[in-house]
């Protein structure tokens, strides 16, 4: 059984991701890269899938751990009744190869200590070839992939796994260093564990201090952000929504998703984010990203592409694993990239006026691109999609997707006013009041007072809370009151905000899931705009409770089983919680301070 979500912890090299459980068990690690198949899966099934153990040989009596501040170092230490243990965890920042870092440290008297090693490839599926070389204590091969283990601690197999039994002193430090390359590649090189903490650390912390923020929350947000820096891949400068596949949206249910791919929406508001916060370098690598994954034909774009911008993200079910607590199908790769999804037009145009204003964008090329979006958008934005949900069921007139398609039109508009571009600005600027009166007249309900998900529908969706946050009407409005309000009394559980009622009608999936975690900092962003700073802190305040002992959202909440679901940690969740702390900081500074 592998454990609760709320119990892993992420350490990465920004440019793959593993997940360590509170016990000491590395359960997730994606080599060579986070769309790659994984080298361990035993979050997705059993055990024999793959893992890494390194604890005390006899349960602990306590375990505490935490991150090293303003790093990615995970510390866990360990209390036994012989004395206590820490053990620390990283990648330090890739060159040539890729290398996961365990260093045991003796804290506190003598403790008898436990290595287990069971190393798979392609999800489970391949059963490496280990031999044991020269200058490292096992070598393993399968297909392109060649993985070395060192440690001076002595090693041995059995049952196609690698064993290591040891004990540890107060004040001794016992390295374990696992290292990939390609396997037609020499081996990787040996490191020194110690330099490559130091120098792992040094890197985070000097990452960290560009950080502008200065208010409450402080520590809370350091933390988001490394976690966004962790899901960038710098060769590239993509972002990835999570570096898991398949964790359940309810557990063992069928909602189970690949999210290790970069979607424009999720890496426009990880960026808008990163560059409120003063990390503007992110911010020019995702624009020259985003030029090379879009290039071509605007009517090819895509909502989503791959590390290096691929297309072809087709998407298939690995029948033989068991799913995370039974909830299958175990995807790889998601058919929403398919989608016709039209909301992502305002993200990607919002992004670049923003970068504009922060004198980032300086390549033509970009006006071109943005240009050539929106003449397509022009002859599109009537036509109904899937939605910034990807529902596998019909397409709709959703109501927040043409939002989207006005605040396109909107964020080009003012460029060109702000910044002297030029653009065909009266033509956009009818097509803008044209998509007002559409949605106006067609998203909004007058007998519940309330925007509805979609043209025609009596469904609310969180995602309408979104409609004075991109300045389509104020927040004083009487119909964005009446969708809050309709909102709090239709889409509440337990204190929090679904996404909406999960319908197979609506989903083409089986009905139920947790709360979408993102939609209730949305309820708390409206509350702030609202002057209704009371209510927005106690949202906040109780969602923050919410984040594990390390300060880590996934993507959904259980209320019923107080766990966090879905894939984690969750980009769009973090970036959610940062634009709630941000949102209410200068409303709090536009109503005096109060």
């Amino acid at each position: 059984m592998p454990s609760r979500i709320e119990e892993y912890a992420l350490i990465g090299d920004c440019e793959t991701a593993a997940l360590v459980a509170k016990d000491g068990s590395i359960d997730w690690l994606c080599w060579p890269r986070f769309d790659s198949s994984a080298c361990f899966a035993a979050l997705l099934g059993t055990p024999d899938n793959g893992r890494w153990i390194l604890c005390p040989a006899v349960p602990a009596k306590s375990i505490r751990r935490r991150y090293r501040p303003e790093t990615l170092i995970l510390e866990t230490e360990f209390e036994t009744e012989s004395g206590s243990v820490m053990v620390i965890d990283f990648m330090p920042l890739r060159t040539s190869q890729s290398n996961l870092v365990r260093i045991v440290r003796g804290v506190r008297g003598r403790v008898s200590m436990k290595m287990e090693l069971i190393l798979r490839f392609d999800y489970g599926e391949s059963v490496p070839w280990v031999t044991r070389v020269r200058g490292a204590s096992i070598r393993a091969i399968s297909g392109p992939n060649k993985v070395l283990l060192r440690t001076p601690m002595p090693v041995h197999g059995k049952d196609l796994r690698t064993l290591s039994e040891f004990t540890v002193n107060e004040g001794q430090s016992i390295p374990f260093v696992l290292s990939y390359t390609q396997s037609h590649l020499p081996s990787a090189r040996e490191i020194d564990a110690i330099e490559a903490l130091d120098n792992t650390e040094n890197f985070w912390r000097k990452w960290s201090s560009t950080n502008t923020y200065r208010g409450p929350w402080a520590e809370a947000v350091n933390r988001s952000l490394i976690t966004l820096k962790a899901l960038t891949y710098w060769p590239t400068g993509g972002i990835v929504a999570a570096p898991t596949t398949s964790l359940p949206e309810k557990i063992g249910g069928t909602r189970n998703w690949d999210y290790r791919i970069c979607w424009l929406r999720d890496a426009s508001f990880t960026l808008w984010v990163l560059m409120e916060a003063g990390y503007f370098q992110e911010a020019t690598a995702w624009q020259n990203w985003l030029l090379r994954a879009v290039a071509g034909s605007p009517d090819q774009a895509q909502i989503m592409y791959g590390l290096a911008g691929e297309k072809d993200l087709r998407e298939w079910e690995i029948n033989k694993l068991p799913g995370y607590e039974g909830s299958k199908p175990v995807r790889i790769g998601n058919a929403a990239a398919e989608q016709h999804q039209l909301d992502f037009y305002g993200e990607v145009s919002s992004l670049l006026h923003y970068a504009r204003g922060e004198k980032l964008l300086r390549n033509g090329l970009s006006i071109d691109l943005e240009w050539a979006l929106l003449e397509h958008l022009e002859t599109i934005w009537r036509e109904p999609d899937k939605g910034i949900w990807e529902v596998r069921g019909p397409r709709r007139q959703f109501t927040h997707s043409k939002v989207m398609c006005w605040f396109a039109f909107d964020s080009a508009i003012k460029s060109c006013e702000r910044f002297g571009l030029k653009g065909p600005v009266e033509r956009w600027r009818t097509v803008r009041e044209e998509i007002h009166k559409d949605v106006c007249h067609n998203g909004f309900d007058p007998e519940q007072g309330s925007f509805m998900q979609s043209y025609g529908s009596k469904e609310l969706d969180a995602s309408l809370l979104l409609i004075p946050k991109v300045g389509f009407l104020p927040v004083t409005d009487e119909k964005v009151q009446g969708t809050i309000r309709a909102i709090e009394k239709q889409l509440m559980s337990e204190g929090f905000v679904l996404r909406y009622k999960t319908k197979e009608h609506i989903d083409g999936l089986p009905p139920g899931e947790g709360v979408f975690l993102p939609c209730s900092f949305w309820l708390a962003d409206v509350y702030f705009l609202s002057g209704r700073f009371e209510e927005g802190k106690q949202l906040f305040e109780r969602l923050m409770r919410l984040r594990n002992d390390v300060g880590l959202f996934s993507e959904e909440y259980s209320p019923g089983e107080k766990r966090l679901v879905g894939n984690f940690p969750q980009a769009f969740s973090h970036v959610a919680l940062l634009n709630t702390i941000f949102i209410s900081r200068r409303a709090r500074e536009s109503a005096g301070g109060k």
